[in-house]
């Protein structure tokens, strides 16, 4: 802490001033008060204390000073020096009127801690910055070459930027980490007050300049296009042309019209000026007025159908009964008519991979003459894919409908989207819930796209939707939707498709001429029997593909200079060995405990083996084959059966003492659905009855704790995977009767159907 001595000294008051211990200066002695004490002075070595006046009211710290010198020509003045702070105690006048007040003299610390000299160093810094912004020089040197913190802050009172109050108060903090603080805090708003000052004029002083210079190189310009009398051209006038002749909406014109008038009150320069042309590009591009006129001819149409796909009878019915409700709205002026609602359902195509979704919705779009988009939503989790972002964020662009629509040139295409059942969600938003107003025919009259910010009119598009499974689809979209469903084709209807589809255009892809390869019936049949198992036609594209590849590596290396008859002998060497084994039923089924189970995944209809086996130990159940949820339910189901009716089924009780361990091959695949509990079941019975499952037999069905055999779904799919797989006969569930009529009828003359309402059942038609 500072020491303190008390001594008693005449007052010189400080009227708009104020003097810090180590200053020198000049005072003109005017006021008979200072001339009285000046003279008192003289009695107290020529020391007096120096207070500052703060409103008309001496301040509680003054100064102790020193008179140097006394100069009495041309009216009265001293040289003064201050020596130390002083607080200010009580006081009294004599008799010559002098103020004489009792002082206690502050002694400042020499040594310093670290952090003292950590704030003094701050705030020369400080002072470095403002001094360099005001050019000053001088008093700068002097302040900047003082090592002692104390007096780096008291230099502060030559500062203009401190008031009079401030400088007392500095004067009267004795503290000196106080009194530092209250220096930062008071330089640092100085000098950002003095940067925001240079920052405004130096812009000021650029903008100054850069329009000067804009305004000499237009006028250069204007003389230049007067002398060449091209006239005035400016974008703001093309935009008004276009916009004059567009046929925009009422709420779409109005707002061009305001941004046109926005984009000639900016400067070129502007960033702004840039976002608005952008967005009127934009919408200038989507094409108002521009559709074409529906092609209504069914028979036309069901000719486009059956010339594009083989089969899928059911599809193309229900197709030209869509187009036959457009017809009938079209001609009976029922298209715009808000009593009747919106153009109809969505169709949704749901089945596996390579049956002809995209493709049937590109032989709608050609059936009645309109442009056709395909939006791939597989993997879609942005919500702004769809609505568009806001105009605010970097690189904003409308939606993806929005864009569909400029790329296809006509506001009534046949708008594909592909794959719904793949539409994710995340933080950026749900997407799936976006296109609940772009499906709805209710809401897509009015459908708003964050970009353009004005609605489009989506009631004239035909949407339709495709997905491999339903599951996956958000029931709210699903319910604006009417699913038609692609189950798959049967042997024959491939083998057909490959000859008329399939086969000329891989030939062509190939660079071959149609004569250069020749694939007899036989052949075909063989590459579909051996060589293809999906529900689809893909895979028999890509051998199809395979074998034209090798015939033309033949024919351009100059070995073939004969039309390639293929002929089924040639198969395994040109395409390896078979990858379909028709003979795996038999082989699985030759052991009790293996049951063939019927199931539906994303790539269309499966056989699944399920295998039984138990294993001596503690009770219980272990299952394999990465199964979901549903299926161990199953498996529990099928054990508590079997368990519970042991006597019936004729099973000893002790063999179910052990450990049942279920498992359905295929590890690496998920599995799950409600349709293996009748298989599972039946696998155990086999097991502990030693009695074997006919290795011709599939089965499908969940089943009850009481044994009642619950319908399913996916009937057709499951029918022609078994039937690909050579299965003959089929059980399931009784409820599920109705649902072989969708059978084809080759199939269905080929296999027995069995439709059964319990276990007991199955298990007699099923065990041998």
């Amino acid at each position: 802490m500072s020491d303190l001595i008390t001594t008693n000294l005449p007052v010189l008051p400080l009227h708009g001033g104020i003097v810090f211990p180590h200053m020198v200066i000049t005072l003109r002695i005017e006021s008979e008060a200072a001339k009285k004490a000046l003279a008192a002075s003289e009695s107290t070595d020529g020391r007096l204390v120096l207070i500052p006046m703060i409103d008309g009211e001496y301040a509680s710290t003054g100064t102790i000073a020193e008179i140097q010198k006394v100069d009495d020509r041309g009216g009265v003045s001293a040289i003064i020096s201050g020596i130390a702070r002083a607080h200010v105690g009580a006081g009294e006048t004599d008799t010559d009127d002098v103020l004489w007040v009792d002082v206690d003299a502050v002694v400042e610390e020499v040594e310093h801690s670290d952090a003292t000299i950590a704030r003094a160093a701050e705030l020369r810094a400080v002072l470095e910055e403002i001094l360099d912004l005001k050019g000053a020089g001088g008093i700068a040197d002097q302040i900047l070459a003082t090592d002692d913190p104390g007096r780096l802050v008291d230099l502060l009172v030559y500062s203009p930027d401190l008031e009079l109050k401030a400088k007392a108060r500095l004067l009267g903090t004795v503290d000196i980490d106080a009194r530092l603080d209250l220096a930062l805090e008071w330089m640092n708003e100085v000098l950002g007050a003095l940067t925001l000052r240079r920052r405004v004029r130096d812009d000021a002083a650029e903008k100054m300049d850069k329009n000067q210079k804009e305004y000499l190189l237009r006028q250069q310009m204007e003389a230049i296009r007067d002398e060449l009398g091209d006239g005035e051209e400016t974008v703001v006038g093309e935009y008004r042309e276009q916009l004059e002749a567009a046929t925009l909406s009422e709420a779409a014109a109005e707002m061009v019209s305001r941004e046109i008038d926005r984009l000639e009150r900016l400067n070129e320069q502007s960033p702004e000026h840039a976002w608005i042309r952008t967005w009127l590009d934009t919408t200038f591009e989507l094409p108002w007025g521009e559709a074409t006129h529906d092609n209504l001819d069914l028979e036309a149409a069901r000719t486009v159908l059956d010339e594009d796909h083989t089969g899928l009878e059911d599809v193309k019915d229900r197709m030209i009964e869509h187009l036959a409700v457009r017809k009938l709205r079209h001609e009976r002026g029922l298209d715009n008519t808000s009593e009747v609602g919106g153009t109809g359902t969505i169709l949704l195509l749901v089945g596996p991979p390579g049956v002809g979704k995209t493709s049937l919705g590109q032989s709608v779009a050609r059936a009645l003459g309109r442009k056709f988009v395909r939006l791939s939503l597989g993997g879609l989790r942005d919500e702004a894919e769809i609505r568009g972002h806001r105009r605010t964020y970097v690189g904003a662009r409308p939606g993806r409908i929005a864009r569909a629509l400029t790329e296809s040139g006509s506001m009534n295409p046949v708008f594909l989207l592909d794959e719904m059942d793949k539409v994710g969600n995340d933080w950026r938003g749900d997407p799936s819930s976006a296109l609940l107003e772009v499906l709805d025919p209710e809401q897509n009259h009015t459908f708003r796209d964050n970009y353009l910010e004005f609605d489009l009119d989506l009631s004239d598009v035909m949407f339709i939707a495709t997905a491999n499974v339903l599951e996956s689809i958000p029931a709210p979209l699903l319910d604006r939707t009417e699913v038609i469903r692609l189950d798959g084709y049967t042997q024959t209807e491939k083998v057909e498709i490959a000859e008329t589809h399939l086969l000329p255009r891989v030939i062509q892809r190939s660079g071959l001429e149609s004569a250069e390869i020749i694939i007899p019936p036989g052949t075909m049949a063989g590459i579909v029997d051996d060589y293809t198992q999906e529900a689809g036609v893909r895979n028999l594209e890509r051998q199809l593909g395979k074998l034209a590849r090798k015939v033309a590596t033949s024919v351009a290396s100059g070995e073939a200079t004969e039309p390639t008859t293929v002929d089924p002998g040639d198969l395994r060497e040109l395409l390896g060995k078979p990858t379909v084994h028709h003979t795996e039923r038999d082989e699985r089924t030759a052991v009790p405990g293996v049951a063939t189970g019927l199931a539906v995944t994303g790539a269309g209809g499966d056989v699944l083996f399920v295998e039984a086996s138990t294993i001596e130990g503690d009770t219980g159940l272990t299952l394999t084959g990465q199964l979901g949820d549903v299926m161990k339910e199953s498996a529990e189901i099928a054990v508590s059966y079997v368990r519970g009716h042991a006597a019936e089924l004729g099973i000893d009780p002790r063999d179910l003492s052990g450990r049942i361990h279920i498992h359905v091959p295929a590890g690496s695949i998920p599995k799950d659905g409600p349709s293996a509990g009748v298989t599972m079941t039946t696998a155990l019975v086999s097991l502990l009855t030693g009695r074997k499952v006919k290795s011709d037999v599939g089965m499908t069905g969940e089943m009850t704790l009481q044994g009642r055999v619950l319908p399913i779904g996916g009937v057709k799919q499951k029918v022609l995977a078994a039937h690909r797989a050579g299965l003959r006969e089929i059980i399931l569930p009784e409820r599920n009767a109705d649902d072989i009529d969708d059978v084809p009828d080759e199939v269905r003359e080929e296999m027995t159907f069995h439709a059964l309402a319990d276990i007991e059942s199955v298990l007699e038609m099923a065990l041998s």
